[in-house]
């Protein structure tokens, strides 16, 4: 598989915030969001064995392992012999998808988190896939201004998705205004701040 990157730090995003986690990201993305910030995860990398990696994961010590990209959903060949090595050493998997590439086959073995594109990033996730979201998974919005509010507060409401929910505005904008809004909203969401830009473990 081509592997742009691992590391250990902090689970920034998602259900898991704030845990010691083990990053796999992958090299490659189908997407070119406006506010990307792994831009060098297009092009970088490097080709590594499923046996080097899980010696790596193994060497970690740590029982949580995220992985992301670009877009981890299209090394999905490669990706899957590795996932079925971890799901029977019981650990636990992550993966961070754009929302446009079907997950079915590999929610037997890891987590999705979904990340739903709004209008300010200039892209868009299949929302078909949404469905196909349990409880076990999360999805999750990144905030750029209110007309991505608004976008992801019709989205919600057209599929009722049956996974938590949640929010993070694009880093460096204005918060008080989300954070207003969903309180006086009442909705059923998690508001998180991107905790890997904010204490910067890496």
């Amino acid at each position: 598989m081509r592997v742009a990157e691992t590391f250990v730090s902090l689970q920034g995003e998602g259900e898991r915030q704030g845990m010691p986690c083990f990053f796999l990201r992958l090299s490659g993305c189908n997407l070119r969001c406006a506010w990307c910030d792994t831009e060098y995860s297009f092009e970088k990398g490097t080709d590594r064995s499923v046996d080097e990696v899980v010696k790596e994961i193994a060497d970690s010590g740590l029982s949580y392992v995220c992985v992301t990209g670009g877009e981890p959903l299209l090394q999905k060949e490669e990706l899957i012999p590795l996932l079925e090595i971890l799901a029977a050493a019981d650990i636990h998997v992550d993966i961070e998808t754009n929302g446009t590439i079907p997950f079915d086959d590999v929610s037997a073995y890891a987590s999705i988190c979904m990340d739903v594109k709004c209008p300010s990033s200039g892209e868009m996730s299949d929302l078909s896939l949404l469905s196909s979201l349990t409880e076990k998974d999360c999805l999750k919005f990144v905030i750029g201004d209110e007309a991505d509010y608004l976008y992801m507060v019709e989205v919600l409401a057209a599929h009722k998705p049956k996974s938590p929910v949640c929010i993070t505005p694009v880093f460096g904008t204005d918060t008080k205004w989300l954070i207003e809004t969903i309180i006086a909203e009442r909705l059923p969401v998690r508001f998180q701040l991107q905790l890997h830009k904010v204490v910067h473990v890496q």
